[in-house]
C-alpha cells in the first residue's frame, strides 16, 4: 500500500443539500481534488410525508469515508459536514435515532401553536426576538413542540436532540454537541436580544447542549487512522466563511440560484416587524454574530418568465444567454422608466402574464426590460438588509447569475457607490466547512486565495 508520505493530505466534506448530496476532498492548497454527487429518492415518514432516506444516506457516508481512507491515494486528515437547516434528529437513551429526519415542508398542525406566541409577547415580538419569521415547521425548534404534542409516546423516549449537521458528526464521534450557526437559522430557539436559548425551551422542559465553536474537532479512529472530525455547520453560514477569511473590509454577499439569498454579516440592527413581514431573517456567523438576510425566488422567477417571453418571440428558452448588454437601454430605465413587470407585485405563480409583450419589438428588448425589473426586486431585497449607515463597499455575487452579464451590469448600475464582484469561489459552503477545521486538521494556516 502507498505510504502516507506519498498520499495527498485532504479534508473530506459532506455537503448536504435537500436535492444533491456531495462528498468533496480539498487538499492543503485548497484545491478540490475529488467530488462525488448523489441524489437519493425520498421516502415516506411515519405519516406518509416525503423525507430524506437517512438510513441509505448514513450507509453512503460510511462507505465513502472507508473507501477514501483505504484508497491509497488520499490521507484523510479531517472530516466536516455542511447541511441544510431546519431539521432535527431525536436520540433515545441508548443514542439510537428515534424518528425519521422529518421534512421541514410538512404542514404544522394548528393545535401545536395554540396560545404559544401569546405566551411570549405575541407573534411579532417573538419573531423579532428570535429573528425567525413564523414559518411553521421551518422553525425547527417548533418541531420539538410538534413531536411533544402529537407523538407524546415517542417524545417521552427522547434523551438528546441534535441539529442535522451535528447528527452527521455524531455518527462518527458519538458526541452530543450544538453550535451557533444551526441554532441561529430561523429555528425560534435563540434569543438574539440576550444571546442565549429562548426561555420557552426551559419552560417546556427542553434541554439542549450549550453551543461550542465551529472550529471544534474530536479525534476519531477510522480504519486505523486518527482523524479530526468537526461538529458540522449550517450551509448558509458556511458559505460566508471564505469571504470572512479573505475580505479585508465589510461586504454584502448575494448567493444566486433558484433562490437569491442576500446576506449582510455587518448589520447588527435588530430585525423590524416590517423586515420580518418581507421574508427577512437572521442567520448566525461562526463569530456568533447575526447575519441579516433576505431572500427572493429569483432563479425560478427568471426561468418561468423567460419561458413565456421566449415562446412569444419564437426563440429557444436558452436564447437569453446570447443577448448582448445594451447599456443605452438600461440607462433609459434608470433615468425614469416605470417598472413594467411586477408593477403590482410578484404573482403567486411568479409569471407576470399581465404584461402585454406586444409593446416590445424584439426578444432582446423584452428580456432587458424583464431582467431590469427583476434586478429592481433584488434591490428591494438588498434594502431590507442594508442600513443607512452601512459601510460595505464590496458586493460579492456567487452562483448562476454571475454568468449573466446583463444582470451583473444592471446590478452595478443600481449600486454606483459599491463595487459588484462576481465570486470565483465554487462549492462555497463545502469550502467554508473545510476552513473552520483547517488548522486543526492540517496543523497549518489557511493558504491565500482569490474571492
Amino acid at each position: 500500500m502507498t505510504t502516507d508520505l506519498k498520499m495527498k493530505n485532504v479534508i473530506a466534506i459532506f455537503d448536504i443539500g435537500k436535492t444533491n448530496k456531495k462528498f468533496l476532498l480539498f487538499d492543503e492548497s485548497m484545491k478540490l481534488v475529488f467530488q462525488q454527487e448523489e441524489e437519493f429518492e425520498e421516502v415516506a415518514d411515519d405519516e406518509g410525508f416525503l423525507c430524506d432516506d437517512i438510513e441509505r444516506f448514513e450507509t453512503w457516508m460510511w462507505q465513502l469515508i472507508r473507501q477514501t481512507i483505504n484508497s491509497g491515494e488520499f490521507n484523510v486528515k479531517g472530516i466536516n459536514f455542511s447541511t441544510y437547516g431546519a431539521s432535527l434528529v431525536y436520540l433515545d437513551e441508548n443514542g439510537k435515532r428515534l424518528t425519521p429526519v422529518y421534512n421541514y415542508l410538512k404542514p404544522m398542525p394548528e393545535n401545536v401553536l395554540e396560545g404559544f406566541y401569546d405566551a411570549y409577547g405575541g407573534v411579532e415580538e417573538f419573531s423579532r426576538k428570535t429573528a425567525s419569521p413564523a414559518l411553521g415547521m421551518l422553525n425547527s425548534g417548533l418541531q420539538i413542540l410538534w413531536l411533544k404534542k402529537n407523538k407524546t409516546e415517542r417524545y417521552q423516549k427522547v434523551k438528546n436532540i441534535l441539529h442535522f449537521p451535528q447528527y452527521l458528526s455524531y455518527l462518527f464521534t458519538g458526541k452530543i454537541v450544538s453550535e451557533y450557526t444551526s441554532i441561529g437559522c430561523h429555528t425560534a430557539m435563540w434569543d438574539f436580544d440576550k444571546q442565549k436559548y429562548h426561555n420557552w425551551l426551559a419552560d417546556e422542559g427542553i434541554s439542549l447542549p450549550d453551543p461550542i465553536a465551529n472550529s471544534s474537532t474530536f479525534d476519531v479512529e477510522i480504519e486505523g487512522k486518527n482523524i479530526k472530525v468537526g461538529i458540522g455547520i449550517h450551509d448558509s453560514s458556511a458559505s460566508l466563511v471564505p469571504y470572512f477569511m479573505a475580505s479585508k473590509e465589510p461586504f454584502i454577499l448575494i448567493s444566486t440560484g433558484t433562490w437569491g439569498i442576500f446576506m449582510n454579516p455587518f448589520n447588527s440592527e435588530a430585525l423590524t416587524t416590517e423586515q420580518l413581514k418581507n421574508d427577512s431573517l437572521c442567520y448566525m456567523s461562526i463569530q456568533q454574530k447575526q447575519v441579516k438576510s433576505s431572500r427572493l425566488f429569483m432563479g425560478h422567477i427568471h426561468d418561468v418568465n423567460v419561458k413565456r417571453i421566449s415562446e412569444y418571440f419564437g426563440v429557444g428558452e436558452k436564447h437569453f444567454r446570447q443577448v448582448k448588454v445594451n447599456e443605452a437601454l438600461i440607462d433609459s430605465y434608470i433615468n425614469g422608466a416605470e417598472k413594467v413587470f411586477f408593477e403590482s407585485g410578484i404573482p403567486s405563480d411568479f409569471t407576470d402574464i399581465k404584461v402585454d409583450l406586444s409593446q416590445f419589438s424584439t426578444f432582446d428588448e423584452a428580456y432587458h426590460r424583464f431582467l431590469f425589473d427583476l434586478v429592481q426586486e433584488s434591490m428591494d431585497s438588498l434594502k431590507l438588509i442594508i442600513p443607512d449607515n452601512d459601510k460595505s463597499s464590496m458586493v460579492y455575487v456567487s452562483g448562476g447569475f454571475t454568468r449573466n452579464a446583463r444582470y451583473m451590469t444592471m446590478l452595478q448600475k443600481l449600486m454606483p457607490g459599491r463595487t459588484v464582484v462576481p465570486s470565483e469561489i465554487d462549492n462555497a459552503s463545502a469550502l467554508g466547512a473545510a476552513m473552520v477545521v483547517w488548522e486543526k486538521a492540517f496543523n497549518t494556516g489557511i493558504p491565500e486565495f482569490k474571492l
